[in-house]
């Protein structure tokens, strides 16, 4: 991946998704999230004859798996886009219904560490944090949020969406720099968070860039809202029967699936196959520590 050394990505809770499913042999399944593609792997070789459409906005995660899929005896479909376009994409590959979906909200390692637009304040990178591999002018960047949104909204963000204590403090110091020179790196973005915050918070155990850099690339790609689209629509495409997996990885987006799936059995639409969300054991965390937020909640649709 440009030039770059692989990091190995490591499916959090796959073997609990896959079984949650409980799919038929000849089962139609949508991976909304592809990544690194550990649930469509283990679905191809757990099930033969499963047809998957596998998602990703991405585009650049699919250049490895497309020659790694090329002998898999299951059929699988690459798509790039976003999963809140669901119902677009079944109605082109002309499939009506489906028996499951996953959708794995966090990102992979090599998105993290290998994908050059900034999702890491550990590396130096231009601050891009989109999805998109080759965004269009019009695409939003966490650069021109930084360096064009109002104070106020800088810091409702980063307070909203990173649940950051100090986010006022973080978003005032955004703007007193950003008057001096444009921000345009990670570093850079860094270096102000960290004169902005008390000297107690740069020597916790989570990074003080941590949660602001979250802030801005769930900003950046509308992550809560294409959820709740993809929530919706992801199961207007269930057959009954049919399942939908979840794991997300911090409160806002575990609020918002819980939420749904609380309403669809309000609405007596659904059994919840985990009345408590499956988190990852203490061996999975010991040999993955990025899996230790994970929440697998899982519905069965009536």
């Amino acid at each position: 991946m440009k030039g770059n050394k692989m990091s190995i990505h490591r499916t959090v809770l796959l073997n609990e998704t896959i079984e949650g499913l409980n799919l038929p042999p000849k089962a139609i399944v949508v991976d909304g999230t592809f990544g690194g593609g550990g649930h469509s792997r283990l679905l191809c070789e757990k099930f033969p004859e499963v047809r998957i459409i596998a998602l990703d906005q991405d585009a650049e995660v699919f250049q490895k798996a497309e020659s790694e899929f090329a002998n898999s005896k299951c059929r699988i479909s690459f798509v790039n886009e976003n999963f809140r376009k669901i119902d677009e994409i079944l109605q082109k590959e002309k499939i009506e219904k489906i028996d499951g979906i996953i959708l794995d909200l966090g990102l992979s390692s090599d998105q993290l560490e290998n994908s050059g637009r900034g999702f890491s304040f550990m590396k130096d990178e231009p601050l891009r944090m989109t999805m998109k591999e080759n965004p269009s002018p019009e695409d939003l960047t966490a650069r021109e949020v930084v360096n064009a949104w109002e104070e106020k909204n800088l810091a409702d963000i980063i307070y909203g969406y990173g649940e950051e204590r100090f986010g006022r403090r973080i978003a005032r110091g955004i703007v007193t720099a950003r008057a001096k020179s444009e921000i345009k790196t990670t570093f850079d973005l860094v270096k102000i968070i960290e004169s902005s915050v008390p000297k107690f918070y740069q020597r916790e155990r989570i990074h003080c860039a941590t949660r602001t850099f979250q802030a801005l690339r769930i900003a950046v790609n509308d992550e809560l809202g294409a959820l709740s689209e993809g929530l919706a629509k992801g199961f207007d495409s269930l057959k009954g029967g049919g399942r939908m997996a979840v794991i997300s990885f911090h409160s806002l987006e575990d609020r918002i699936v819980k939420r749904f799936y609380k309403e669809k059995e309000k609405e007596g639409k659904v059994k919840l196959i985990n009345k408590k969300p499956i988190i990852p054991s203490r061996e999975e965390i010991i040999k993955n520590n990025r899996s230790r937020s994970a929440k697998l909640r899982i519905l069965s649709r009536l």
